[in-house]
């Protein structure tokens, strides 16, 4: 990768945590503040989207974090190949679900 790429994804990641903010507060998801048994149909399908859309979303920005902070510690070549990048983004997936399901459980996630 180049120098200018790097620094574009490093600038793309503040965006998408920002993004992922947002998306991931329960309180901006639809039905905040019922039960689950208050839920209508339509408010319990979207809340799955909204849920759905933040895992998304936390794992793209994870795996912008992911990419250029090993290209910069020196872990990935700047000349990695696709399989190397294939690789660290399926362990940036594996991390982003797992840093979702611990934010989604309550548990404090630096």
């Amino acid at each position: 990768m180049r120098v200018d790429q790097i620094e574009r994804l490093k600038a793309l990641s503040e965006g998408l945590a920002d993004v992922v903010l947002n998306e991931a507060n329960p309180k901006n998801w639809p039905g905040n503040g019922k039960t689950m048994a208050d839920l209508t149909r339509e408010e319990r399908g979207d809340r799955h989207w909204s849920k759905k859309n933040a895992a998304a979303t936390m794992t793209l920005l994870v795996k912008v974090i992911s990419i250029t902070g090993h290209i910069q510690g020196g872990t990935l070549p700047k000349d990695s190949t696709e399989d190397d990048l294939d690789k660290v983004q399926a362990q940036a997936e594996r991390e982003a679900v797992a840093l979702l399901e611990r934010a989604q459980a309550g548990v404090h996630v630096h």
